[in-house]
């Protein structure tokens, strides 16, 4: 009787903490010039730092940047960030001439054996109009739902060309601070927000 409880607890106060991330209002996260400088400094260091990253810029049609996203659990595990959409003109003549295009939020929930808290960042580049249109002619875009995204980690990153490169989106997930197992982008939704 006591773990079926403390189990009912512990769900509602999951269910609790989601709805009261989901009211947050926008203005309460961050300014837009915060938010946009985290992201700019985020991606840049990115692209600097990492050569798959650098690659792909390149070719990248828009670059969506979460410069953090805090994320804690005890059994359940709620997640939550805002970042900023960069889009590349096709007249740009470098990646560097991207633009901010819109204003995002990642919203993610999770069940499973986890327990701590956890910050961290991620960049999604967009290879193609049509995955681009995907964020953006929706009420919502979920990750693993729709295009293909592929998560960038070090065994990709070192074999990753633009040659190579077929993906619709790729996933960079960077400054992981905090304790938690398990980190991953499935199920993440994103929605628009305006500012």
């Amino acid at each position: 009787m006591q773990r079926r409880l403390l189990i009912g607890s512990v769900v509602r106060v999951a269910v609790a903490a989601i709805i009261g991330l989901q009211a947050l209002p926008v203005s309460a996260q961050t300014t837009v010039s915060e938010l946009q400088f985290s992201a700019e400094r985020a991606l840049s260091r990115l692209v600097a730092k990492v050569p798959a990253a650098r690659a792909l810029s390149k070719d990248a049609v828009a670059v969506l940047v979460f410069p953090r996203i805090s994320r804690a659990g005890f059994v359940f595990g709620v997640q939550y960030g805002e970042g900023v959409l960069f889009h590349v003109p096709s007249d740009a003549v470098h990646f560097r001439d991207r633009r901010p295009a819109g204003y995002y939020r990642n919203f993610g929930g999770s069940w499973g054996l986890q327990a701590g808290a956890q910050q961290f960042g991620y960049a999604l580049f967009f290879m193609t109009e049509p995955a681009l249109v995907a964020l953006t002619n929706t009420n919502g875009f979920e990750i693993g739902v729709g295009p293909t995204v592929v998560v960038v980690d070090q065994g990709t990153a070192a074999s990753l060309t633009t040659m190579n490169a077929g993906t619709d989106i790729y996933a960079f997930i960077f400054s992981q601070r905090g304790l938690m197992a398990g980190l991953g982008l499935q199920g993440n939704r994103i929605t628009q927000i305006s500012r």
